[in-house]
């Protein structure tokens, strides 16, 4: 049984979550305070957390911060009533996984919870799988540990970065467009939002490139999107 924490004050909204959730075969452990959720959150194991934006104490964006920023990589899926495009944008850049909107469909949210159990259970297989560590030229992938280095020391890369960097550099020369990396590191397919994996790249280039106008790594493939050097 998978186990999600729900930090949400609104009741009714986490009641109906309570619902999808045990439809699901989930426990639900659910939390209405910002500040309580983030310590429940850091100091436990979830599968998910489900996290609204708008809360007392810490803020949705905070907890998000601040769980990314301590290495917790849990899934986190944005339940909020905040349906600009800038905050989506904000939401998913700072390490959130999946982002939807209040009034939400049972179908949709279900959806959205399976697809993020599926990558997860993705990652698992993936530890299996011997060829756990990728070296070109100078740089080096451990794909288990999850973590990069360059010249022998470790990159600070978020979680994000990481899984980019990976992405790209398990399907070396093939091209990715943008739309295809949101759809496959954010499950995300929203037109619009293209935009969020060129910044991610822009900053995962200038934390592996010498040079920015003459990539090594990541290169662009132009009028598709990016791909790693093969």
């Amino acid at each position: 049984m998978k186990k999600v924490l729900v930090i949400e004050d609104d009741l009714d909204i986490a009641e109906l979550i309570s619902i999808h959730l045990k439809d699901l075969e989930c426990e639900m452990i659910h939390i209405e305070n910002g500040d309580e959720g983030f310590s429940v959150a850091i100091n436990g194991t979830f599968d998910l957390i489900l996290l609204d934006l708008m809360l007392p104490g810490m803020s949705g964006e905070e907890i998000c911060a601040s769980l990314r920023k301590e290495g917790v990589n849990t899934p986190i899926m944005m339940v909020t009533a905040k349906s600009e495009e800038m905050d989506r944008v904000t939401g998913l850049e700072l390490g959130a996984d999946v982002y939807i909107t209040k009034p939400f469909s049972v179908l949709e949210f279900k959806a959205r919870v399976k697809a993020l159990f599926r990558r997860i259970k993705i990652a698992q297989e993936e530890k299996s799988d011997p060829k756990k560590k990728i070296r070109y030229n100078h740089l080096e992938i451990n794909l288990d540990g999850k973590f990069a280095s360059l010249y022998g020391e470790r990159l600070c890369l978020t979680p994000k970065e990481f899984e980019l960097l990976a992405l790209l550099a398990t399907h070396p020369g093939k091209s990715f467009s943008r739309k295809k990396l949101l759809q496959l590191v954010w499950d995300y397919d929203y037109q619009g939002f293209e935009h969020t994996v060129n910044s991610h790249i822009n900053r995962l280039r200038t934390k592996i490139e010498k040079d920015m106008q003459h990539p090594e790594y990541i290169l662009t493939s132009w009028g598709i999107g990016y791909r790693f050097a093969d």
